[in-house]
């Protein structure tokens, strides 16, 4: 087993492997296998997957096919919990220390990338989360959808920009903090981020080609639609947590819920996740071509061709005294 923790810079800074990419890309796959080779520990930065009882939908790697590798912030929380960027940076950053004093290689992966965007360059200091000032903001685009994002674009046109209107979430965080500090939220996020320290990190990105990932997407929909997507969502409302909770917004939940309340048939449920899939995976891929420094590999994870040619890129870069940064498509 190669030695992930061969340094020759002085500097006090660990080696730290971010592996990235949409939906279905195969990220899984290659985090075992450099987990496996360089004897590392996988930090999930998925939103969804952290919650427990979300199994299906969210494609999380059975326990039993983990082999043996640890794997962290996955199954961390209750549905009805909320967890956001801030706070998965403050959980996750202890963990990377925790696994480098082990003697192990962290590996982040996952494709959330506003996560780990959090957890490399921080996030701007913010006022505190106004529970009564989001129910109230809540309760505006309810009645009049969009109306908040015609609010922050009179009060924060940079941000507005910045953020699709019909992202909720973002856009009542982004009037919070414009509400709260008096001052544009673009304004408040110049302020400085409290930056990852300690580490020197490789972002690894996969990028397959379009037209193979939402023909992959469609097929794996149809699956956990037949292997029981359904029976799991029922099983998680009989368990107490309510339907509003924040992971039954996820694309295949959300649609599961929405046949087991009588809004949609079974056959409108696949194809409006169908079409949801399509554009969170080209969303994401928009934002990880946007990702500094991130190195983009063609193909999918679970090719072992492309699973070999980031492993070689890996093995190179923890020989390395510090990474090199680069935008260069690799093919």
């Amino acid at each position: 087993m190669d030695s992930p923790l061969h340094t020759p810079d002085t500097r006090p800074c660990s080696p730290l492997i971010a592996l990235l990419g949409p939906t279905g890309s195969g990220k899984s796959e290659v985090a075992l296998r450099l987990a496996a080779r360089f004897g590392g520990e996988i930090v999930s930065c998925d939103s969804v997957q952290v919650f427990r009882f979300f199994n299906i939908g969210t494609a999380k790697t059975p326990l039993e096919d983990r082999r043996g590798i640890p794997h962290h912030l996955i199954d961390a929380l209750n549905p009805d919990e909320v967890f956001t960027a801030g706070d998965f940076s403050r959980v996750a950053r202890p963990l990377l220390h925790e696994i480098t004093a082990r003697g192990h290689l962290p590996l982040v992966t996952g494709g959330t990338g506003f996560y780990l965007r959090a957890l490399i360059d921080g996030l701007a200091p913010g006022p505190a989360r106004d529970a009564e000032l989001r129910t109230r903001l809540l309760a505006r685009e309810t009645r009049r959808a969009g109306s908040l994002h015609r609010i922050l674009r009179r009060l924060d046109p940079q941000t507005a920009l910045r953020i699709h209107a019909n992202d909720t979430p973002k856009v009542i965080r982004a009037l919070e903090i414009c509400l709260a500090s008096r001052k544009p939220a673009a304004e408040v996020f110049a302020g400085g981020r409290d930056a990852l320290e300690g580490f020197r990190v490789l972002k690894i990105g996969l990028f397959p080609d379009r037209e193979q990932l939402y023909l992959r997407l469609e097929r794996r929909l149809e699956a956990m639609f037949a292997n029981g997507l359904l029976e799991e969502t029922e099983s998680i409302l009989r368990r107490g947590f309510p339907g509003t909770s924040k992971p039954f917004e996820s694309i295949g939940y959300k649609q599961a819920l929405q046949v087991i309340n009588g809004e949609l048939t079974l056959k409108d449920a696949l194809f409006y996740a169908r079409r949801d899939t399509r554009r969170y995976a080209k969303r994401q891929m928009t934002w990880f071509r946007q990702e500094p420094g991130l190195e983009f590999f063609r193909g999918f994870g679970d090719d072992p061709a492309v699973a070999a040619k980031v492993e070689e890129r890996v093995a190179a870069f923890l020989s390395e005294a510090v990474s090199p940064t680069t935008d260069t498509l690799k093919t």
